[in-house]
């Protein structure tokens, strides 16, 4: 009976993708035989037939122009990495691949025209990468995901325009990123956002004459926010908050100012 294969020192075993130890026999078998032959492949490291992902990345980037070759492959890391290295004309025949690893290859690789397909692709992951690499234009048919992350992808990439579509996501994440990009008049719409969290990130975008609207915030931590931007009567009232923070960073924002102007 063949002996195993022995894997490099240290690393898991040479086992194929069906769960077989990998043999001399396997070897023989295999449709790239030849390439051992010429030290093109070594099971244990370079194989295309073992169950280790690393190892049948470093045989197609050894041999790429063999990927075309295994894109019907039965395991499903061996498709999901020919998918990297195959001609792009190759890949549409993998759109409704079952596996999201495979389809998530696809999301980085195929052109906008197919990546439209896959706004609706069934798991999240490989929608998070469709939001991250479609054109802007189409980013609005992605504003209802169902998964926060999406939306959370779509908000960073979404024309300024657009951004108050996300205003009142029900997410929290989505609305801090909308709040890190929206601009005036419509940033000032997010002073009354039910998370303190939201409302911090407002009072350090908000132009200084309009921090009055979050001087009187409930939260400390948005009054210690505005505090540290605040001029004229907005800083004077915080100069006599109830929180000895805020009173503390608006007696330092007023001795900057002073500093300043002499």
């Amino acid at each position: 009976m063949d002996a195993q294969v022995n894997a490099t020192q240290g690393d898991i075993p040479a086992i194929d993708w069906q769960g077989e130890p990998i043999t001399e026999s396997t070897c023989a078998a295999c449709d790239h035989a030849r390439l051992r032959e010429g030290h093109g492949c070594e099971p244990g490291r370079c194989c295309m037939q073992d169950a280790y992902a690393r190892r049948i990345d470093r045989f197609f980037r050894t041999w790429p122009g063999l990927a075309n070759e295994h894109l019907e492959h039965g395991y499903f890391e061996v498709r999901a990495i020919a998918a990297r290295h195959a001609e792009l004309f190759r890949l549409p025949a993998l759109l409704d691949d079952p596996d999201e690893t495979v389809r998530m290859q696809l999301a980085l690789r195929v052109p906008q025209r197919l990546l439209l397909r896959m706004v609706h692709d069934p798991h999240r992951e490989v929608r998070i990468r469709v939001a991250q690499r479609i054109e802007a234009t189409a980013l609005p048919s992605m504003l209802k995901d169902p998964d926060y992350q999406v939306r959370e992808t779509v908000a960073r990439r979404l024309p300024d325009a657009l951004l108050p579509l996300l205003m009142h996501d029900v997410d929290l994440q989505v609305r801090l990123e909308v709040a890190r990009r929206l601009q005036m008049p419509s940033l000032w719409r997010m002073v009354e956002d039910p998370a303190p969290e939201v409302r911090r990130i407002v009072a350090e975008r908000l132009p200084a004459p309009l921090l009055n609207a979050l001087a009187g915030d409930a939260d400390w931590t948005v009054r210690w926010e505005t505090a540290g931007r605040a001029i004229g009567h907005v800083l004077q009232r915080l100069l006599s908050d109830e929180e000895p923070e805020v009173r503390e960073r608006a007696a330092a924002r007023q001795a900057e100012l002073e500093c300043t102007h002499g």
